[in-house]
Parts: structure tokens; C-alpha cells; sequence
């Protein structure tokens, strides 16, 4: 199966603050691809708030379907507390690193 090119795809940004169980993130991976999108970045940083564990997750996707049916979709997981949409990321004339 080849990957078809995600060049002229829009690109935006969704930080999500969920609860650190097992294969929370794997879910959460694949809640994005069977979307129809691309993860380009994925930042994760493990926080510990009293005695429960967090993951903040910052994804930069591209894709082309509509963006606010992921958004709902990550919020439907069980361990996601917070799903947020920044604006679309102009990506023109950006370079790309390989």
C-alpha cells in the first residue's frame, strides 16, 4: 500500500490532554488515521496532577477531511479530557525536513 501525498493537504494543529493508561496513545494514533489524516509532528510530555498521570499531546496533521469530525471523534476516547483546535498552519514556503 503506498501512502498518497499529503503536499497540498491543509495542515492544523490539536493539543489533547488525556489520561496515561495503557495503549492510550496507540488509540489515539489511530483514531487519526482511520480519520484520513497524517500525523507531521506529535509532541508528548507526561504530567503527573496529584496522584494521576496525564499526557499532553501536541499533533500537527494534515489531511484533507473536514478537521471538527476528528476533533469529536478524539473526544469520544475514554481517556481524553481535552481536545483543542488551533487555526489551520499556513505550511507555504515552509521548508521540509526528510
Amino acid at each position: 500500500m503506498t501512502p498518497k501525498s499529503s503536499s497540498n493537504a491543509p495542515s492544523y494543529t490539536i493539543t489533547c490532554r488525556m489520561n496515561h493508561e495503557a495503549a492510550a496513545l496507540e488509540r489515539l494514533c489511530q483514531v487519526v488515521r482511520i480519520r484520513g489524516f497524517r500525523i507531521a509532528k506529535m509532541a508528548v510530555e507526561s504530567v503527573l496532577e496529584g496522584a494521576d498521570q496525564t499526557l499532553n499531546i501536541a499533533l500537527t496533521i494534515q489531511g484533507v477531511r473536514p478537521v471538527a469530525m476528528l476533533q469529536s471523534q478524539l473526544e469520544k476516547l475514554h481517556t481524553v479530557a481535552e481536545v483543542k483546535l488551533a487555526a489551520p498552519v499556513l505550511t507555504h514556503g515552509a521548508s521540509r525536513i526528510a
